[in-house]
C-alpha cells in the first residue's frame, strides 16, 4: 500500500474510491500521568506522552490502511493527521486520506 501526503503519485494514474480513516484513543498509565504532571514543573520532554502519541499515530495509520484495503485501494493519497485531547492523559489521533485504485 502506497501512502503519501500529496494529491498525486508520480507516474501513476488512478481513480478515487473515497475517504478512508483510522482513529485511536490512547491513554497513559496513571502513574506515568502523575509523573508527567511533576515533570511540567521543571520542564523537559514528557517521554511517556511522546510514546503514547507515536503508538496512537501508528495504530490510526494501520486502521486507515485496513479501511483502504477493504475498499480495494492500491494507495492512499493526501493523508493527514489530527489529534485532540479527550481527557487528562488521553488523546485521540485520526489519520485520514483518499483511497485510490490504479488504472
Amino acid at each position: 500500500m502506497i501512502i503519501v501526503n500529496t494529491d498525486y503519485i508520480p507516474g501513476k494514474n488512478f481513480e478515487m474510491i473515497g475517504l478512508v480513516r483510522g482513529t485511536m484513543i490512547q491513554s497513559v498509565h496513571f502513574g506515568k500521568d502523575f509523573m508527567n504532571g511533576l515533570r511540567t514543573l521543571v520542564g523537559g520532554e514528557l517521554t511517556s506522552y511522546t510514546e503514547m502519541m507515536n503508538e496512537a499515530r501508528a495504530t490510526a495509520t494501520k486502521r486507515m490502511v485496513d479501511d483502504a484495503q477493504a475498499m480495494g485501494a492500491d494507495a492512499v493519497i493526501n493523508i493527514r493527521y489530527t489529534s485532540s485531547s479527550v481527557t487528562q492523559g488521553a488523546a485521540e489521533v485520526m489519520a485520514y486520506g483518499t483511497a485510490v485504485k490504479f488504472v
